[in-house]
């Protein structure tokens, strides 16, 4: 549990730095620190560094190119399973704090999470809900299964059906503490995640020893992009490139330290 800590921790503070957005903050600092030491030449190839980080991150479509890859690992099924024992959905859709403050469950642009996992519950009314999310170190609010709870009631979702598991607080501790919740269970289990967070999570599930079905949902390329300049929405064009960097950084982190099999697990079965 120590060794988790503390890899939950390294991770949170090295994002904080790695992201694109704050690359380009540093560098600019940095930049202001060599004109002010006389290094001219030097601070002019950081700024035009930063320049090129923001250009490339919120003015390209860089971060569809490098998000398709995630998001066309793992596909929905061919034909819907006959029935469905379990769906687990998995934290990152909602806004803790904003939510905690006015009881409501509001949601973030990972929302598809939830609307799609009441969609499955209505099509497999048999069906329990497993949602994993808790609450993040620089969190201030509810564990996300208490807002997923508020959610699914007011969609109409009996309470009997929803398992909540809020003691998570990356997607290793997701698969670790659903396991241990579900047991030895029976049945065919969906996993609901984004489809950029999918091969991450299928991985990790695996190891864990529980055989779920993906269902990757809330997708943020089209698929058929090509490189090439686009200034229609350069702030959610960045913020598709950080969670691209972000996932493919957290595959390779998980896959050197053994938490993954493979650096991009991939579909068996369709």
């Amino acid at each position: 549990m120590v060794g988790g800590q503390m890899f939950y921790v390294v991770a949170k503070i090295f994002w904080v730095v790695a992201q694109p957005l704050s690359m380009v903050v540093l560098l600019l600092v940095l930049g202001v620190a060599l004109l002010f030491w006389g290094r001219r030449r030097l601070a002019i190839s950081v700024n035009v560094l930063a320049l090129l980080v923001i250009v490339l991150c919120g003015f390209t479509t860089f971060g569809a190119l490098i998000i398709q890859p995630l998001e066309d690992r793992f596909v929905r099924p061919g034909t819907m399973p006959e029935s469905v024992s379990t769906i687990i959905v998995l934290g990152g859709s909602t806004l803790a704090r904003v939510s905690t403050a006015r009881g409501v469950a509001e949601l973030n642009d990972a929302g598809d999470r939830l609307s799609d996992a009441v969609a499955l519950a209505r099509l497999y009314p048999e069906a329990r809900i497993v949602y994993s999310g808790g609450a993040g170190i620089l969190d201030q609010g509810e564990p996300e299964a208490e807002t997923a709870e508020r959610f699914f009631l007011a969609m109409g979702i009996a309470p009997e059906r929803l398992v909540l598991e809020a003691e998570s607080r990356n997607t290793d501790e997701n698969a670790e503490l659903t396991a241990a919740m579900l047991g030895d269970a029976n049945g065919t289990a969906l996993l609901v995640t984004s489809a950029f967070h999918m091969p991450r999570s299928m991985g990790l599930f695996r190891r864990v020893g529980l055989d779920v079905v993906a269902w990757p949902t809330d997708y943020r390329s089209s698929g058929q992009e090509g490189f090439g300049l686009d200034f229609a929405n350069p702030v959610n064009s960045l913020s598709i490139a950080s969670i691209a960097i972000k996932e493919w950084i957290g595959l390779l982190v998980y896959h050197w330290s053994g938490r993954i099999d493979s650096v991009l697990p991939a579909q068996t079965s369709n």
